[in-house]
């Protein structure tokens, strides 16, 4: 199972290598300016920046608590977007 949203931002790179640097300390994270992977204890998630928008897609594991998931990356995306937050999450 994929769950994805897309995010309104014209900051999306911004926010993708923010969030990257910032779980790099605890987790295996591969990025650059335009994609990046983070492997999370709840699954994996993988981001890409586009000019209108950050692309965002959770793989949670088996046992994750999805809602939980969706609710931690929202919220660390906010608080590195604290100018235009709260950002707009359309998950599906």
């Amino acid at each position: 199972m994929t769950i994805t949203a897309t995010v309104p931002t014209t900051n999306a790179s911004r926010y993708l290598q923010q969030l990257c640097k910032h779980w790099s300390h605890k987790f295996e994270v591969q990025f650059d300016a335009d994609k990046g992977d983070i492997a999370f204890p709840m699954g994996s998630i993988h981001m890409e920046a586009q000019p209108e928008a950050l692309l965002v897609s959770l793989a949670p594991n088996p046992d994750a608590d999805v809602d939980r998931f969706k609710q931690v990356v929202a919220d660390h995306l906010d608080r590195f977007a604290f100018r235009e937050a709260p950002l707009p999450f359309n998950w599906q």
